[in-house]
């Protein structure tokens, strides 16, 4: 299953030569030393770098070949702080300078990109607790979205098999981000966000982890349950919110970000996943294929709960000059979410179209 670009969406350049040429540089052996001694094995690759970085960030509206491209390249590079339990030679370079110094070049400009869309001088001077508060009530439950009618009524068999496609990135290895953000200091936050960890995994419990109730959804449709399988499906607006989790968690200077944007994740959940709900039971999913959907829907508001008042209202008494980057971790969070779920639908349309 491989996305179709739309005519807007026509690489300007050989983004897929320039991803495959890194695919291999992730495995060259000792590939900081042969960088060095022989520059010419990056330079096309960094040539469509340069070209992207431009095309993505500089342009109005910047280029979607671009952006998929840029992000893909972090994507491949975040997660080699996991592990996959597979052929361990493709960790050799895990800790290369090379790979660091193209991951901090994109980061650089794609955060700058990405904090434009928000008026941090406004965060700096709301009060942030009432802030939290106001927004916690107006996400939990909103409106439904003319996206959202389109998912529960009217999505057909092919566009539910794209969305379950795309949703399997990140289904699949649920929660792993979250992970590398509990070593340190017990406390209160420390808690609450293990034990958000622990019923993500399922209480050491495969059979309950909550990425083994989506690979039963994907063996129900027929699909492929490995992690990853679906990647050339993803867009990169989905892409982006993943890989702006692992920014977060990797630098702890950004944890208060990371705890608006997971407060917000939690908390919207349960309204997005009862569209989704919605349509696998007009499909006639089964209800175990549907135990996903259900019980996210169930827990995630509690979890939501959770990080309010045991996390992110806690923090803002701890940090009282820097609470504001919560609600710019939360308002980047819902502005993410926004585009992204735009992107899926564009994504389940025209798989709709293309049956």
């Amino acid at each position: 299953m491989k996305r179709v670009p739309t005519k807007n969406q026509q690489p300007t350049t050989n983004y897929y030569e320039a991803e495959q040429q890194f695919i291999k540089l992730l495995e060259i052996e000792d590939l900081d030393e042969k960088v060095a001694v022989q520059p010419s094995i990056v330079s096309d690759f960094e040539t469509s770098l340069s070209r992207a970085l431009t095309r993505a960030y500089s342009l109005q509206p910047g280029d979607d070949a671009a952006h998929l491209f840029l992000q893909r390249v972090l994507y491949r590079i975040y997660r080699l702080k996991l592990f996959w339990y597979d052929d361990l030679r493709r960790y050799t370079n895990e800790r290369s300078a090379y790979l660091r110094k193209i991951c901090d070049r994109i980061e650089q400009v794609w955060q700058e990109w990405e904090l434009s869309y928000i008026d941090d001088s406004a965060l700096r001077a709301e009060n942030v607790r009432q802030g939290l508060i106001d927004r916690f009530a107006a996400d939990v439950d909103p409106p439904i979205s003319a996206n959202g009618l389109f998912l529960g009524e009217q999505v057909t068999k092919a566009g539910y098999l794209r969305l379950v496609a795309i949703g399997s990135l990140d289904g699949l290895v649920e929660a792993s981000q979250l992970s590398r953000t509990l070593g340190g200091v017990a406390n209160q936050v420390h808690a609450v966000l293990t034990r958000l960890l622990i019923e993500e995994y399922g209480g050491g419990r495969i059979a309950r982890k909550h990425s083994t109730y989506y690979a039963t959804m994907l063996a129900e449709l027929n699909m492929n349950t490995e992690p990853e399988a679906y990647f050339d499906v993803v867009p990169w607006e989905l892409l982006a919110i993943i890989n702006n989790s692992f920014l977060l968690t990797e630098r702890k200077r950004y944890f208060l970000r990371y705890i608006g944007g997971l407060l917000y994740g939690e908390l919207s959940v349960p309204a997005t996943f009862r569209n989704y709900q919605a349509a696998g039971e007009r499909l006639g999913l089964s209800p175990e294929a549907m135990a996903y959907w259900n019980l996210h829907i169930k827990v995630d508001e509690l979890h939501g709960r959770w990080m309010l008042d045991d996390a992110a209202l806690p923090l803002v008494e701890k940090y009282p000059a820097d609470a504001w980057e919560i609600l710019l971790g939360y308002d980047c969070q819902r502005l993410m979410s926004d585009r992204a779920g735009a992107a899926v639908v564009r994504e389940l349309r025209l798989a709709e179209q293309a049956t």
